[in-house]
C-alpha cells in the first residue's frame, strides 16, 4: 500500500481540544486531506490545569496524565482516519506536539516538557510517531519555541514581499518573513487567548468569549492596561518564548488586587487589549507596514481583529485562509510538516528564531512495531 500521508496532532496552551490533521506533502502544493477536533474530557482537563502549576504528588499525576493524554491523542487519530476513510498503512508517521505542562527555557538549566505518551499513541494507532520536538532545540541553547516560523517560511514566504504571520492561540507568536536575504524572525509576543479565556471561565463559566462580544460590551481601563503591560516579558529582547508559567489565572488575580472596582466586562475588554497592544507593539518593531496574516483561534475573534486593525493601520490584515490555509489548522499542519522533515532527515528549527546554536533534526521516533 502506497504510504504518502502524515498526521499532525496539536493541543496548545489554551487546552481547547486536540486538533488532528491528515496532510499530503507529496505534491508541490500541500494538501489538507481531512481534519478532526476532539474535546478534552473534563477530568483530564482539570488534571492538566492542576499539573501546569506546582502542587503535591506531581510525578504520579504526571505519569498517569501522560498515558491518558496519549490515549486521547490516539483516539483523535483513529477518528480522523475513519472520517477520511484512509487505512493506517497509508500514513508514514504522526507528528505529535504533545500537551505542554512546563515551558521554562530561561532557567540556569532550561527545560520544556510536553506530555501525551508517544508509545501509547503508536501502540493504539499502529502508526509510527515522531514527538518531543522542542527539547533538541533547548539542548542546543535555544528556547525550544516557537517552532512554527520554519513552517511559515516554507508555506507563506513571498519573494520581495514583507509578510508577518501572527498565530493567536493561548499564547500569541509572530513570524516576520522579510522576502529577501535577511533572516526570518519569530518569537512569542505574550498572551493570546489565555487571559481572556481564563477570565470568562472564572466569571461566566464559558469556555471562551465568542467573537469577543463580552469584551466589546466593556470599556478598557487604561490604568489596568498600563499596569499589565508593565510585565518585564513585554520589554524583553527576542529570541523569547513564554506560556502559562508567566501568564495565568493566579498571576492575573494578583495583578488585579487594586482594581476590584472595575466591572467584569471592563476587565475582559482590558485583557483583550493586553493581547492586542502587546502584539501590535512587537509587529511594529519588525516592520511599520506590510501584509499580516492571522491564524489560530484568535483569527475568529471579531473584536480582537477589529482592535488589531486600528492599532496596525499600515498593515493589510487577513487570515491565512486567503493563502489557502484554514487558520484553525495551521499549527497542526506544522507538526505534520515537522514529522515529514524528521522522516526525511531535514532540520526543523530556525536558530535566528529560537536562539539555538545550529539547525537540527527535531523530534524522536517511536515505532509502532
Amino acid at each position: 500500500m502506497n504510504q504518502r500521508y502524515f498526521i499532525g496532532l496539536m493541543s496548545g496552551t489554551s487546552m481547547d481540544g486536540v486538533d488532528a490533521v491528515l496532510v499530503d506533502f507529496s505534491q508541490k502544493q500541500t494538501r489538507l486531506i481531512e481534519r478532526h477536533s476532539q474535546n478534552i474530557p473534563k477530568h483530564t482537563l482539570s488534571g492538566l490545569r492542576r499539573l501546569c502549576l506546582p502542587g503535591s504528588d506531581e510525578i504520579t499525576r504526571l505519569g498517569q496524565l501522560d498515558r491518558s493524554v496519549g490515549q486521547l491523542f490516539a483516539s483523535a487519530v483513529n477518528a480522523l482516519l475513519a472520517k477520511a476513510d484512509i487505512a493506517k498503512e497509508q500514513v508514514i508517521a504522526i507528528g505529535s506536539h504533545g500537551q505542554t505542562i512546563r515551558h521554562m527555557p530561561n532557567l540556569d538549566m532550561g527545560f520544556t516538557l510536553q506530555i501525551g505518551d508517544p508509545n501509547t499513541i503508536a501502540v493504539e494507532t499502529g502508526i509510527d510517531v515522531i514527538a518531543d520536538f522542542r527539547r533538541k532545540d533547548i539542548a542546543l541553547g535555544g528556547q525550544g519555541a516557537p517552532l512554527v516560523p520554519a513552517f511559515h517560511q516554507q508555506m507563506f514566504a513571498k519573494k520581495d514581499a514583507s509578510r508577518v504571520i501572527l498565530n493567536i492561540g493561548g499564547i500569541a507568536n509572530v513570524t516576520y518573513l522579510p522576502g529577501n536575504e535577511q533572516p526570518v524572525i519569530g518569537f512569542d509576543t505574550g498572551p493570546g487567548n489565555t487571559l481572556i479565556d481564563a477570565w470568562i471561565q472564572q466569571v461566566k463559566h464559558e469556555d471562551y468569549d465568542k467573537n469577543g462580544d463580552w469584551a466589546a460590551s466593556g470599556k478598557t481601563d487604561e490604568k489596568l492596561l498600563k499596569h499589565l503591560l508593565s510585565h518585564s516579558y513585554f520589554s524583553m529582547a527576542f529570541p523569547k518564548s513564554t506560556g502559562r508559567e508567566l501568564f495565568n489565572q493566579a498571576w492575573l488575580e494578583q495583578q488585579m488586587a487594586a482594581f476590584g472596582h472595575l466591572s467584569e466586562a471592563d476587565i475582559q475588554s482590558t485583557l483583550l487589549d493586553v493581547t492586542c497592544h502587546s502584539i501590535a507593539k512587537d509587529v511594529l518593531t519588525l516592520s511599520t507596514g506590510g501584509e499580516l496574516f492571522v491564524c489560530g483561534g484568535g483569527a475568529f475573534n471579531t473584536e480582537l481583529m477589529t482592535r488589531l486593525k486600528k492599532l496596525l493601520i499600515h498593515y493589510e490584515i487577513n487570515s491565512t485562509a486567503i493563502l489557502n490555509m484554514n487558520p484553525q489548522w495551521v499549527e497542526s499542519i506544522a507538526f505534520a510538516w515537522l514529522a515529514m522533515r524528521h522522516h526525511n532527515g531535514l532540520s526543523g528549527n530556525l536558530p535566528a528564531v529560537t536562539g539555538a546554536s545550529r539547525e537540527a533534526i527535531l523530534g524522536s521516533l517511536f515505532p509502532a512495531t
